[in-house]
């Protein structure tokens, strides 16, 4: 956008800086011309005080002795000298009694004159200050003059001459008068002037075009580069930068657009980018959505299954009591009567059998209960020979091996067993899955005391888990088993579990060759901590 010439920064700054050297020029001309005419003024009063005592002294021995041909020639000579207009003594009459101009001698001067209203009014004469002695006049347009009285008064040495008839009763004899051309002192005035002014205007001139070339510079070609920048921003050219070469206000300005425009231009790719990417987004979030939902569905499943399972333990709870117990019965009537032997082992066979069932039936029913899960003092090493029990048949079927390694059979801690167990449970399933596809393997389950803590780890021989989904096993909903096969819940319940025990859960190791789990629980927690989990 063009601006007009007088809306121009440089412009308008150019002006200011001329118009206050005008201000300050033409004071600072005003007072040098004053204090010069005031100078000059005062020099041509000193001179005119000089030449008027000057002729006093000169004509003081001849008027004493009365010699008038050598006043005529003293005040001729002097009044002749370049400077000099008149030279003349008024008597104290008004009389002009010698002059420098001859035919103005004889004649009587009028009171109202230039020369004599200094010291008289129309009601006689008056005294008179020293500075009114000294009167300044045009004697034509173009020359001014500047006159002095100087009076001449009856002193002794006039009085008592021979020559003489004053009396000593009279105070003044006559007046002085002496008038010096001003012209010579109001041309150099002139001239004086002219030249302050023609040099004021050179220095007004060169300082502004100095001035106009730094601001030009300085400002005006800078600002020009950011109004372009801003220019090439509005048209959308966004990756336009301007060149900073200044390390100024301007040069900041610049360094801030910049940043702007970098800042601008990132964010229109990021939006470009996730406009072409919106379909892919879209599809990718439909997706998440579709598996959230079916580990939902499966959720609900899991916990239907896992009523289901609670209920028919409970349902097959009273048949194996009966059965247990009418094998009993019948295989201790059978060894009273001492009769067929092996009928009595394979009741005892199915006594055993059914207790056993009785057992599994019993922990799967403490496992789906939920009581008000509060903490008691339990000891670890049963709670995992609980776990181990209940999923003694998943080892069978898929030909895996354990090993344990108790520090000790009796390892009491602080904690809510039925939850320990279920963290258990889920980490021994997911080391059985692990190892499903090699069609064998081997678990290991080690505890032991470390300080104030008991440490189990839970190790398998199976494919480890990949380094990308290692940070997020433990994220709610996240598996990498395929889809209706897992929730993505269990490693994030076991983590919630552990957690509100004021434990740790970590992986302690993971390869080809396996996967380490490693579980810290302190023994004891302090009441404050004894929350529910």
């Amino acid at each position: 956008m063009k601006v007009k010439l007088l809306n121009k920064l440089s412009v308008k700054l150019v002006l200011v800086i001329s118009i206050v050297l005008v201000i300050v020029f033409a004071v600072n001309t005003y007072v040098a011309i004053t204090y010069l005419e005031n100078e000059l003024t005062e020099i041509h009063k000193q001179s005119a005080f000089s030449a008027s005592d000057l002729i006093k002294s000169s004509t003081r021995h001849s008027m004493l002795h009365n010699n008038r041909e050598d006043i005529y020639n003293t005040i001729r000579t002097i009044g002749n000298e370049p400077g000099f207009l008149k030279v003349r003594i008024f008597n104290k009459q008004g009389v002009i009694s010698y002059s420098s101009d001859s035919s103005e001698i004889g004649k009587e001067v009028d009171m109202n004159n230039e020369s004599c209203i200094a010291c008289h009014t129309s009601n006689g004469r008056k005294n008179v200050d020293s500075k009114e002695l000294f009167r300044s006049f045009f004697v034509s347009p173009d020359e001014r003059a500047f006159g002095l009285i100087n009076p001449i008064r009856n002193e002794a040495d006039c009085y008592t001459a021979e020559c003489h008839a004053h009396s000593n009763s009279v105070g003044m004899l006559g007046v002085l008068d002496v008038v010096i051309s001003m012209k010579k002192a109001d041309i150099s005035i002139s001239n004086t002037k002219s030249t302050i002014i023609i040099n004021f205007l050179i220095i007004t001139l060169i300082i502004s075009t100095i001035s106009g070339t730094f601001i030009y510079v300085l400002i005006n070609k800078p600002l020009k580069r950011v109004s372009k920048g801003i220019d090439e921003l509005g048209s959308g050219n966004l990756n336009y930068r301007i060149p900073v070469k200044e390390r100024d206000e301007v040069g900041i300005i610049s360094k801030q657009f910049n940043d702007m425009a970098r800042k601008l231009s990132s964010a229109y790719n990021e939006i470009k980018e996730w406009s072409d990417t919106l379909n892919t987004k879209v599809e990718e979030k439909t997706q998440e959505l579709k598996t959230i939902y079916e580990q939902i569905v499966q959720m609900e499943k899991l916990a239907s299954l896992g009523k289901l399972s609670a209920t028919v333990a409970h349902e097959l709870n009273n048949p194996l009591e009966g059965i247990l117990t009418y094998s009993k019965l019948v295989s201790k009537k059978l060894k009273k009567e001492g009769t067929n032997e092996k009928l009595t082992e394979y009741l005892d066979l199915i006594s055993d059998e059914a207790s056993r069932c009785g057992r599994i039936v019993k922990d799967m029913l403490i496992f789906s209960h939920t009581d008000k899960e509060e903490f008691n003092v339990c000891n670890i090493t049963e709670i995992i020979g609980k776990s181990i029990k209940l999923i003694n048949h998943h080892l069978e079927i898929n030909n895996i091996k354990l090993k344990s390694n108790f520090e000790n059979e009796v390892m009491n801690i602080s904690c809510n067993g039925q939850k320990i167990q279920q963290a258990l449970m889920s980490l021994l399933i997911n080391a059985i899955e692990s190892m499903q596809s090699k069609g064998e393997g081997t678990i290991e389950i080690t505890t032991r005391k470390s300080g104030e803590n008991i440490e189990i780890r839970i190790s398998d021989t199976g494919g480890g888990i990949d380094s990308k989904d290692l940070p997020h096993i433990f994220d709610p909903f996240y598996s990498t088993k395929e889809a209706g096969k897992g929730t993505g819940l269990g490693l994030s319940v076991v983590y919630g579990i552990i957690n509100a025990h004021k434990g740790k859960i970590e992986v302690e190791e993971t390869s080809n060759s396996g996967t380490t789990f490693k579980i810290i629980l302190p023994i004891e927690i302090k009441k404050e901590e004894n929350e529910k989990i």
